[in-house]
């Protein structure tokens, strides 16, 4: 398992942006990464303040989030001065709400990478939460993929 703090070894992002909080499994073809959406989270004191609900933009942010952390701790990134950036967003489907207090587990497989860019599909579940045939609680799908650039090319 990978805490934060060695998240934030192959991650730019920082509070309050960073939303992987801790990697179960890493490898190149799978990531496995939970988050918790407290309810300090400071999208909920406006997203909605008398039924607070995770914007579905956070979840998707996060799952790319867990999985390029968990494909560079994994061992599938050379080089971690690189930056994955969105490109494109596929095939995004928002199933459930995450409300404050839930904790999202993200299953994320790497579709392809190269030098230049990972692509990336996923689901995030949320835990201890199921539908009424006992199946976990789907709260986000999603396809993407990331260019990866030099970290003095972002700028």
């Amino acid at each position: 398992m990978y805490d934060q703090e060695a998240i934030k070894t192959v991650l730019p992002h920082r509070d309050p942006f960073l939303f992987c909080d801790r990697i179960l499994e890493a490898s190149p073809e799978r990531t496995v990464a939970e988050v918790d959406y407290g309810p300090d989270r400071y999208f909920f004191k406006g997203h909605f303040p008398d039924y607070p609900v995770c914007p579905g933009v956070i979840l998707v942010e996060s799952m790319a989030q867990c999985g390029g952390a968990g494909y560079r701790l994994g061992g599938g990134a050379e080089d971690e001065k690189k930056l994955f950036l969105f490109a494109k967003l596929m095939e995004v489907r928002f199933v459930n709400q995450v409300r404050p207090g839930d904790t999202v587990r993200y299953e994320i497989e790497t579709v392809k990478a190269t030098g230049r860019r990972l692509e990336q599909k996923g689901r995030g579940v949320i835990v201890g939460q199921t539908d009424k045939r006992g199946n976990p609680l789907v709260a986000v799908e999603a396809q993407w993929f990331c260019l990866i650039v030099p970290a003095g090319a972002a700028q």
